[in-house]
């Protein structure tokens, strides 16, 4: 699955099956493992945000999250959130991706995990611009122990230009 297309998924409680909210972010910790959501709503000049911490969220799909009860909801302040993937300063999407030579390889347009797989990012999507996507398609490349997240780019490590894969899900199909 893409982070991407599960941004603005309803979120249900399981118990009462009452909806309570929609996805907004997904927060994401330095060694690739996704650890929650934030949902919908942040107040304008709040400093806290709505989350659920992903052990909460019991069941998810093409349609929606499914969470235990609306106790998993947490207020958490919006600055002890390391990483996220679409919005603020530790965000990942469009970040640039280098190799620890100095290569740019793009920047990234989306996240992969497996359901199976848990809360692990197995991989990132990479966007070369608007033009190489529509000629080329974006890339794929599987994460490893030795990427980083910095404070302005991934950093991968030697030769992974060599490892980038076709994106399972491009713009051009």
């Amino acid at each position: 699955m893409k982070l991407q297309d599960m941004i603005g998924l309803a979120v249900f409680d399981v118990e009462d099956g009452k909806q309570i909210g929609k996805i907004h972010d997904f927060m994401v910790t330095a060694d690739w493992r996704i650890t929650g959501i934030e949902l919908e709503g942040k107040g304008l000049f709040s400093s806290h945000v709505k989350m659920v911490a992903w052990d909460d969220i019991v069941a998810y799909g093409e349609d929606a999250i499914m969470i235990r009860n609306q106790q998993a909801v947490r207020k958490t302040e919006a600055h002890d959130i390391q990483h996220t993937y679409l919005l603020g300063p530790g965000k990942l999407k469009d970040l640039s991706v280098l190799t620890e030579e100095g290569l740019m390889l793009g920047h990234i347009s989306d996240v992969y995990f497996d359901q199976e797989m848990g809360n692990n990012i197995i991989g990132l999507e990479i966007s070369d611009g608007f033009v190489s996507d529509i000629i080329e398609g974006r890339k794929w490349l599987p994460c490893t122990e030795d990427m980083s997240i910095g404070e302005n780019a991934v950093m991968v490590p030697p030769l992974s230009e060599q490892r980038l894969e076709k994106a399972i899900y491009s713009v051009n199909g």
